[in-house]
């Protein structure tokens, strides 16, 4: 059955209604009266269900209706856990007795259970009933009660922006100017339609640029104009906007007809005519697919320029025309504080020296984003000069209780990136404001949170983590998060949340009592309200914030985050679905003696504590499905951890011995990681009959056949279990010392198999059965020696988007040409440690590419050609050589040839060179 859906707007409104189905199709529907009333209750829960999502779809709903809808989503909690809690007891293995007449006691305890389900449905329905009948009772439906107002559209305030009061905008206005002046190296007569997109999340200062550069640009143009985008924009009145600016008529003027007699009008009047437009703030690529077709692609050096927050949209703004995307940047120290002074001093003066240290944090935490800096200073105008009052700013910025029109301003703008997020991105959004300030946050521990809470709901063919991937990389594209690390695969590995972001969804989140936070400066903690998520946030120099004042009973994730606090009991979190101690280092074995209780526990994370073993009572969390052991002392797992059926992802350390009876466990889709030469032979000889894996990450630790030896025979059994893997489910293997394994052919071919890694595994060449995994998408290899028949092997691989070569030999062997005979059609990412010669017609859709040569020595002879300027779709080139002083003369004649092949490839793309000795320097293409 697909996954229920828990929403920061519905609560748990989807999961109830699963789970009257489950009790109407089952034991319950024959039972009197029972089955009526599961089925009104329904009703009443999907009339809701569907209300609420009409209003989350609200930016500013009455106060009312924010009463009842909270009171709706707590309620939605409160029956949740009760069906649970029923379910848990009518189904619990451990209470069903042996002997004949305690059977008969308990069976007919069931019975008399069974028919006071009914009288609880029928509760639980009045209940329902009476929070509907309470708001409709005080409900308003005077059309006149509500007071019309219209306020100004924030950013359109920027285009009247004196520029004396602008800080920073010199330098991104001047790169802009030099983007829409290149040429290509030659000027023609008559030059095509030319276009850059500003990208970058709200408050960034995109408009502003837009607005700087076409000031500046302008006069020099017949047809212009400035036009601002909404979320849901009218596209009927903005085409008579844009013909009335660009016809020089009035707006009353322009013709009534339909959108397509709009733009018929709008590219007769541009048509022979040099033309300027600033689009700002646009969408969704559906709005910019209209708006594009007014512009003649054929024109006198005309140009656009467009903002948005969505990546996709800017590339899709860029992919219309010759255009290039402009990710703008955010303040630096310098500017940063110019802007603090000039706003709050009306001078570029230094601050009062006792408010310095203050200020400093104040902009640490604004990051360099000018509409926070902008909303704080208007805040601090109106405060005592003190820097008690100031620090008491500080500790509370984007959370204050007291707010002015530029904080407003600030949190509407944000409110329009926050409301255009369809439900499910807006829960996972909110989702984030559990972890502390200026945390850096892995990706995978996200999604996998997201899965364990229920906010993905699997559709078709995807898996929920898959599903997890999209949300995430949606919040990237929509620049609401900012990754910071990546991959050798350049992968969003680890990422933050700007800290105005951060204020802002933790402000929501206490508003709809989504987290409960703890700990956190600024942020009181209520106790009339039942926690839902729990964040601790405790750290070495603030004291424990007592929480016996906390309605605890109900909490569905508890997240520690700090050292210096007590450990709760676990007594205390009956319904928890997640628990994290990742950041509780005095955790200890005896806080985990009552874990078994968690009857309802999906997510267990205990990495990086001081945890030496797992209580046998583990055997009873019966739905856990992640369970995360890495980084801690823990060397053998128990016995009992085989009863888990529902687990999914299991984490732990090489060198951590497995128990037998792994068979049982065929949920299990990602196993990490295990060192085969530590394990049982009955554990290896089960591993190969898990149906369902997905992902393997294997030590085989080759071992020479002298003899036959237990090693070699767990090796040989592991090499089995994983060619019996390749036969079920498996997508994904990386392998360490694996280079006997790597030798011998995989038989039956695992075709389903994405993902290949290989590490300290190097094999004299690529073997020949790597060319029948025909659905490989990325491959590391480590050979010895690598020739065309190689390159004739891994060419062959139909959908092959990445690949890693690694050449374990020193001897320098010159370039090995790639010819667009040797295949690589889909090829986007290439990384490699030798010399390579990229023919005309070669790796055709080839987008990254990274060479990392160890010896600058093989860079020295009587060309530096490396064919770069023969791959149409390359962006990105990132070479990283070593050497000493006397072949720096190789390393910068490298340089200047790679320079000149970025320059003469037609996507100019961007060069980052670095000599081991020196700074990198990254080069932006033409």
């Amino acid at each position: 059955m697909e996954a229920a859906l828990v929403s920061a707007a519905t609560g748990a409104l989807k999961p109830i209604i699963r789970k009257l189905a489950t009790l109407l199709g089952g034991e319950y529907k024959r039972v009197k009266g029972v089955r009526k009333e599961i089925k009104s209750l329904t009703h009443e829960l999907s009339a809701m269900d569907a209300f609420l999502m009409k209003m989350s779809a609200e930016e500013d709903p009455d106060m009312q209706d924010k009463v009842w809808m909270n009171e709706v989503r707590e309620l939605s909690y409160d029956i949740d856990d009760f069906i649970d809690d029923f379910l848990k007891y009518v189904n619990d293995e451990d209470t069903k007795p042996d002997n004949f007449m305690e059977k008969i006691k308990f069976f007919l305890g069931k019975m008399k259970t069974q028919r006071q389900i009914g009288k609880e449905i029928e509760d639980l329905k009045k209940q329902i009933i009476e929070v509907g009948e309470r708001n409709a009772r005080y409900k308003t439906h005077d059309t006149f009660s509500k007071t019309l107002s219209i306020s100004v559209d924030p950013r359109a305030l920027v285009i009247f922006e004196n520029a004396s009061k602008l800080v920073g905008m010199d330098a991104p206005k001047n790169e802009i100017i030099k983007l829409l002046k290149e040429e290509d190296g030659h000027v023609p007569t008559k030059s095509l339609l030319k276009i850059v997109s500003i990208v970058g999340s709200g408050g960034m200062g995109k408009t502003t640029l837009a607005n700087q550069v076409y000031q500046e640009l302008k006069g020099k143009f017949d047809c212009r104009a400035f036009i601002s985008m909404s979320r849901n924009p009218d596209m009927m009145n903005i085409l008579r906007t844009i013909l009335s600016k660009v016809g020089n008529q009035r707006y009353a003027e322009t013709e009534e007809g339909s959108v397509q007699q709009l733009i018929i009008n709008i590219k007769e009047c541009l048509l022979d005519k040099r033309y300027f437009i600033v689009v700002d703030d646009i969408w969704d690529v559906k709005t910019w697919d209209v708006i594009k077709t007014t512009f003649p692609i054929d024109s006198f050096g005309s140009i656009i320029i467009t903002t948005s927050r969505v990546r996709d949209v800017a590339e899709s703004c860029c992919s219309s025309f010759r255009g290039h995307i402009y990710n703008i940047r955010p303040l630096n120290m310098m500017h940063a504080q110019q802007l603090f002074h000039e706003r709050l001093f009306n001078s570029k003066e230094d601050c009062p020296a006792h408010l310095k240290v203050v200020m400093d944090k104040i902009l640490k935490k604004c990051d360099g984003l000018p509409l926070a800096i902008i909303a704080i200073t208007g805040l601090l105008s109106n405060t005592e000069t003190t820097e008690l009052l100031w620090n008491q700013v500080e500790i509370s910025i984007g959370r204050a209780l007291e707010r002015n029109s530029s904080v407003e301003r600030m949190m509407n703008i944000l409110s329009l990136s926050y409301f255009d997020l369809p439900p499910h991105l807006r829960t996972c959004l909110l989702y984030l404001s559990i972890f502390p300030e200026d945390s850096i946050i892995e990706k995978k521990v996200v999604i996998r949170r997201w899965i364990a809470e229920g906010f993905i709901q699997k559709e078709g063919r995807y898996t929920v983590h898959e599903l997890g991937e999209r949300y995430f990389n949606e919040l990237v594209n929509r620049s609401l998060i900012q990754p910071v690390e990546s991959d050798r695969y350049d992968r969003t590995m680890r990422f933050r949340v700007h800290d105005t972001i951060l204020d802002f969804i933790i402000s929501k989140s206490v508003e709809e009592n989504f987290v409960t936070f703890v700990g956190v400066p600024g942020i009181p903690v209520g106790t009339q309200r039942k926690v839902r998520r729990l964040s601790l946030q405790v750290g070495n120099q603030r004291k424990l914030f007592l929480l016996k004042d906390v309605i605890l009973p109900h909490v569905r994730s508890l997240n520690v985050f700090g050292d210096s606090m007590e450990i709760p009991s676990l007594d205390e979190f009956m319904h928890l679905r997640v628990l994290d101690f990742g950041g509780c280092r005095q955790l200890e074995n005896h806080h985990l003696v009552n874990i078994g209780r968690l009857f309802h526990l999906k997510y267990l994370n205990l990495r990086h504590l001081g945890v030496s073993e797992l209580p046998e009572q583990i055997k009873h969390l019966q739905y856990l499905e992640m369970l995360d052991l890495r980084d801690t002392n823990v060397r053998e797992l128990p016995r009992a951890i085989a009863n888990l059926s529902s687990l999914v992802h299991l984490l732990v350390d090489s060198g951590v011995t497995f128990p037998d009876g792994v068979l049982k466990m065929q949920a299990l889709e990602i196993l990490k990681q295990v060192e085969a030469l530590g394990q049982s032979l009955n554990f290896l000889q089960e591993l190969g009959q898990l149906k369902n894996l997905r992902k393997i990450y294997l030590d085989l630790f080759d071992v020479p056949v002298i003899g036959v030896t237990k090693e070699c025979c767990k090796s040989f059994i592991a090499y089995k279990s994983l060619r019996n893997l390749g036969t079920q489910n498996l997508r994904s293997v990386t392998v360490w010392h694996g280079s006997g394994f790597l030798l011998e052919p995989w038989y039956p071919a695992p075709r389903s198999l994405e993902k290949l890694i290989t590490w300290r595994s190097a094999v004299p060449c690529v073997p020949e059965w790597v060319g029948s995994l025909v659905n490989l998408q990325k491959l590391r290899l480590e050979v010895e020696s690598l020739g065309q028949q190689d390159l004739c092997i891994l060419g062959a691989l139909p959908v092959l988007l990445t690949l890693d070569l690694e050449k374990t030999t020193k001897s320098s062997e010159g370039k090995l040409n790639v010819s667009g005979g040797d295949g690589f059609r889909f090829l986007r990412n290439l990384r490699y440690n030798m010399m390579l010669m990229f023919a005309q017609g070669s790796m055709p859709r080839l987008e990254r590419i990274k060479i990392y040569l160890a010896k600058t020595e093989s860079l020295i002879g009587d060309t530096y050609d490396f064919g770069l300027e023969n791959l149409p779709c390359l962006i990105y080139v990132e070479c990283r050589v070593s050497g000493n002083a006397s072949a720096q003369g190789g390393v910068e004649a490298a340089k200047a040839a790679m320079e000149r092949a970025a320059m003469a490839n037609p996507n100019h793309p961007k060069l980052l060179f670095v000599n081991r000795s020196l700074p990198a320097k990254l080069h932006n293409g033409c």
